[in-house]
């Protein structure tokens, strides 16, 4: 058999990492999940389509001769009556805007806060972890630093609190080991927008 001219090792060009985005994802890749939101989308469609029939029923009722609806002519006779500055009236406008500025923020923030946005390898691949997942593997790391005798991790979107109860060596080498273990941790998570480390470390309280 005949060898192939040139040298055995192939040479393979290298994919090139783009330093505006981490780990060469597409803009933009790495934004957070957002709810669907459909319990609360339902609870108004219902409720809107509710008080729009019953709207449209009334109208057709006074167009083919009929009385319209008591509570609706109550409730015309009460605007017409009552002021602006009416306690009735400042009540219901408060209820109104509390209900529009809660449907504004569902439009327009994304919720599902429990999920953590993490690196994909390719921009059409999206992961989550879940804060509580998160905050285990960090706290059985914390639980492997010498001297720990118990911890309590909690982890937000932009910050991780670690509370450490160490019961021999000092309590500058324990913090000091927590940091450097839960920094490396932090970073093995693979998170888009790893949190902040915040660790505390104090001595068990006295029995009795």
């Amino acid at each position: 058999m005949s060898e192939p001219h040139g040298s055995p090792d192939t040479t393979r060009t290298m994919p090139v990492l783009d330093k505006g985005t981490p780990d060469g994802a597409a803009p933009g890749a790495h934004r957070r999940f957002w709810s669907a939101r459909r319990v609360p989308a339902a609870i108004a469609a219902v409720l809107l389509l509710a008080l729009a029939g019953l709207f449209l029923y009334d109208i057709a009722a006074v167009r083919a001769g009929r009385p319209g609806m008591r509570w609706r002519r109550a409730l015309a006779r009460q605007l017409a009556e009552r002021t602006l500055d009416d306690i009735w009236v400042l009540t219901g406008a408060a209820v109104a805007t509390a209900l529009g500025l809660w449907l504004l923020a569902l439009a327009l923030t994304p919720g599902l806060r429990s999920l953590l946005t993490m690196r994909g390898p390719h921009p059409d691949v999206r992961a989550v972890l879940h804060r509580p997942a998160a905050a285990a593997m960090l706290r059985d790391r914390a639980m492997d630093v010498p001297g720990v005798q118990s911890a309590r991790v909690r982890v937000r979107r932009r910050k991780a609190d670690v509370r450490a109860v160490s019961h021999f060596r000092e309590l500058d080498e324990v913090r000091a080991d927590l940091d450097t273990v839960l920094g490396e941790a932090i970073g093995a998570l693979g998170l888009a927008r790893p949190p902040a480390l915040s660790v505390r470390v104090r001595r068990p309280g006295r029995k009795g």
